[in-house]
């Protein structure tokens, strides 16, 4: 494994780090298990695509990818807050909507190259700036986290009923944090696609898995109670998770090539899934 190759998994590592912290914002702070993510990574990389493919800056494509991103949220939380569909089916619904939609975005093309397009990295490290964002969103979500409305966003994840009869607008905070987990997922999107060079319709499956090993494996690796610590530990797993697909990948022992991807992240996050089982015993 080369030094571009482990520099590779970091980048990707810290993408994927952003996506994260979508995933646990729904899964763990808001407790809906959001499966819009699939689709909204996507939406996130085809907006942030056809931005830049008409002339206009890299910042307007992650800006309209989030906004983009946060429209899809909204959808889901207007399903299941107001028509009452359940959480997962919502989700499922708009991420297949989606589908469609991304091909609208991508006007009927399964790809986009972005070759030739002035991208966010084109001049600068992508190591560099993805670390500068990625360490600027910790803090940002952190203090969010601790304010009021922080907390009654939390508080949906410990009772929703509780939070109601306290005076918080459940249904409210759920479109909210539906929007912001989804807008930060269109990011993640969006930042893959100037960092490749090309956004591909079927980009995003298998993103809710992805998030998922990633979150878990930081809950592992640093299973602390603070809510910095949580966030921090969601762009450290996903670093891990990079480099650890990287080194399986790349090792003559075990033999795997990369159609076992998928596999090999199934295996991992079933582990991942069974450890803390076995020392609760």
């Amino acid at each position: 494994m080369s030094l571009n190759e482990i520099i590779m998994s970091l980048e990707l590592g810290l993408i994927y780090g952003i996506v994260a912290l979508g995933i646990f914002l729904t899964f763990r702070v808001i407790d809906f298990p959001d499966l819009t993510c699939d689709g909204s990574f996507v939406l996130g990389s085809a907006a942030s695509s056809m931005i830049m493919k008409a002339g206009y800056s890299s910042f307007l494509g992650l800006s309209i990818a989030i906004l983009a991103g946060s429209l899809a949220g909204l959808t889901t939380g207007v399903l299941n807050t107001r028509l009452r569909i359940k959480d997962l089916l919502a989700g499922i619904l708009v991420a297949f909507m989606l589908y469609s939609v991304n091909l609208h975005i991508m006007q009927g093309m399964p790809n986009i190259t972005l070759i030739g397009t002035q991208t966010l990295f084109t001049n600068i490290s992508p190591l560099f700036i993805l670390s500068f964002l990625c360490f600027l969103l910790w803090p940002v979500f952190g203090y969010l986290f601790k304010t009021d409305f922080g907390l009654a966003l939390r508080s949906l994840g410990q009772n929703k009923k509780l939070a109601e009869n306290t005076g918080v607008n459940v249904k409210n905070m759920t479109l909210i944090g539906l929007m912001l987990s989804n807008g930060l997922i269109a990011l993640g999107g969006a930042l893959f696609t100037q960092h490749q060079g090309f956004s591909d319709i079927g980009s995003g499956i298998g993103t809710v898995i992805i998030g998922l090993a990633s979150v878990m494996i930081g809950e592992r690796l640093l299973p602390q109670k603070s809510l910095w610590i949580q966030l921090l530990s969601c762009l450290l797993g996903s670093i891990i998770y990079r480099l650890f697909i990287t080194f399986a990948l790349h090792s003559d022992i075990l033999g795997l090539e990369t159609q076992d991807l998928n596999l090999m992240t199934g295996v991992m996050l079933i582990g991942i899934m069974i450890i803390p089982r076995r020392h609760s015993c």
